[in-house]
């Protein structure tokens, strides 16, 4: 049995999960959670500070460790799954020389639509280098928000700060380097800075030379099992763990999500749902479908991809709901009570209050619609303009038809995120949903009636990423002989059929909401464009 520390670094906090691995289970032992800041700037800037990343994580560890002190005394390996396409620029000694560029950031448009060259040009990149990148990479940054815009924009912006950086990290590669100093990247990270050779796993030294990248500050690239080094004496003290612990590559979320859902072969397919949201399948194939910004993306199998469709705010829509809707925020009544301050409440969390209240209102919500783009989209759109919208209010319209059609416009993204990928690569009818968003069955339920497809939750759908994590460090400690031998750890644990008599005011609505963002996109851009 090999004991493996699992560290889920995602947008807004770190789960940071104890696992038990053999070739025949795997077990949850233990799990803690601590939050950390995402800060908002001018003109579309998205930062978090890997400092509070570092602190999160020692937080949590030395939590998990004063329950569970004889497993964590003999841990056979640390790991990660994190967020990715963040661009976290640290010095020689590990530790970085500002602020991590958040993947939702999206202040390098002038300077992409500057560098992205002359010509005709199709996704808002110029011919030549869109052939230039397809030709060695197989993907092309075409959007504001992909790595070598975020890394040239502190090249142009901030030069003093920009001469101080030794190498270029995305976030748990940070960690990494800070836990042992080696300066590494997994292959699907390096894949998402979209500069890496599709043959031969490289750095494209033809598309730094273009783009004006030092290639010195790219690092090594490595395998997700791959044991990268040993957790160095002093970040072992501030983690409470012994020194020598094997640090695993490990992988980033939109690899290690769909492994921890169990999806290891072609077809198979999972629906995320946590701060950001997704739509993902597995494939044999390169597929690039630049009109809807989609692509493969490199997955931690040799050989095979993920296609993968994002949707910025999901969960993140959920908590505006929380702090907006739900909550009476402006203190208009003079006492109130939270329902889960009851202590013969049955609600754990006021999501699951939430979730109840929604349950009660009809599929559809009274025709109300909600477009989920608070911070602007990526899939199967690209506009770093576009925001939220409700629209069909009516004066019998309630909060409770406006928190359902939060979740149920979260639905409808997805669906169209599903419909696109499904016009590149077959999809497998039943579908894994999991993240934050699947705790609750009323989703669970909604998200089966508006994809018109059986719908299977896991047993732990929010801890996902961190047994992916868990699973890849099992493959690089032996203890299982490769990632495809992980399916038959994961089993779906119930399925949620869809309710046909729902298909009819779904479609409606369905048809509708994709028209909300064609009819608005001037109108964002009009309203938006001073403020990102």
């Amino acid at each position: 049995m090999s004991t493996i520390l699992s560290f889920d670094i995602g947008t807004t906090g770190v789960k940071t999960c104890l696992y038990t691995v053999t070739p025949d289970d795997v077990c949850l032992v233990d799990t803690d959670y601590a939050t950390y800041s995402l800060f908002f700037l001018p003109e579309g800037g998205a930062e978090q500070d890997p400092e509070e990343w570092w602190q999160a994580i020692a937080q949590t560890t030395r939590s998990i460790a004063s329950r569970q002190a004889s497993l964590m005394s003999d841990l056979s390996g640390i790991t990660f799954c994190s967020q990715m396409q963040s661009v976290v620029l640290v010095d020689d000694s590990g530790l970085p020389v500002r602020r991590s560029l958040s993947y939702m950031d999206q202040r390098s448009t002038d300077l992409r639509k500057q560098k992205s060259g002359l010509g005709p040009k199709i996704a808002g990149v110029g011919l030549p280098l869109l052939v230039r990148s397809l030709y060695h990479t197989g993907v092309v940054a075409a959007s504001d928000k992909d790595p070598p815009w975020k890394y040239l924009w502190v090249k142009h912006h901030e030069p003093d700060i920009f001469a101080r950086a030794y190498k270029w990290l995305d976030v748990k590669e940070s960690l990494i380097a800070r836990m042992c100093r080696r300066f590494v990247m997994s292959r699907d990270s390096a894949f998402a800075t979209l500069l890496m050779n599709k043959k031969d796993d490289r750095f494209s030294q033809s598309l730094l030379r273009k783009l004006g990248i030092t290639p010195d500050h790219l690092p090594e690239i490595v395998s997700a099992t791959d044991c990268v080094g040993r957790l160095l004496p002093g970040p072992a003290k501030e983690l409470g763990l012994r020194e020598g612990i094997k640090v695993f590559a490990g992988g980033g979320d939109a690899s290690l999500v769909g492994l921890g859902a169990g999806c290891v072969r072609p077809g198979q397919g999972h629906i995320y749902m946590g701060t950001s949201g997704w739509a993902s399948v597995i494939t044999d194939k390169r597929v690039v479908d630049t009109s809807h910004m989609i692509a493969s993306v490199v997955g931690v199998q040799p050989g095979l991809f993920n296609y993968f469709a994002e949707l910025e705010t999901a969960g993140k829509c959920l908590e505006w709901v929380r702090d907006h809707l739900a909550l009476d925020e402006i203190n208009i009544y003079l006492e109130k009570t939270r329902v889960t301050d009851d202590p013969g409440t049955q609600y754990h969390s006021l999501y699951d209050y939430l979730s109840q209240v929604i349950s009660t209102a009809e599929a559809g919500s009274g025709g109300v619609l909600f477009a989920p783009w608070l911070h602007g989209n990526r899939c199967p759109f690209e506009d770093a303009y576009a925001r939220g919208i409700f629209f069909n209010i009516g004066l019998e319209t309630g909060k409770t038809e406006m928190i359902r059609a939060v979740i149920e416009g979260i639905c409808y993204h997805l669906r169209w995120s599903l419909e696109v990928i499904e016009q590149k690569l077959p999809v497998d009818q039943t579908l894994r949903f999991v993240g934050g968003g699947a705790l609750s069955e009323v989703t669970a339920s909604i998200l089966a009636d508006i994809l018109e497809r059986p719908i299977e939750l896991v047993v732990d759908p929010q801890n996902v990423g961190a047994l992916g994590g868990a699973l890849v460090a099992a493959v690089g400690l032996g203890v299982l002989p490769d990632l495809e031998a992980t399916a038959h750890l994961i089993v779906p644990r119930t399925t949620f059929e869809p309710n046909e008599a729902s298909y009819p005011v779904h479609r409606q609505n369905f048809r509708a909401f994709k028209e909300l963002y064609r009819r608005n996109k001037a109108i964002f851009e009009q309203l938006n464009q001073s403020n990102s």
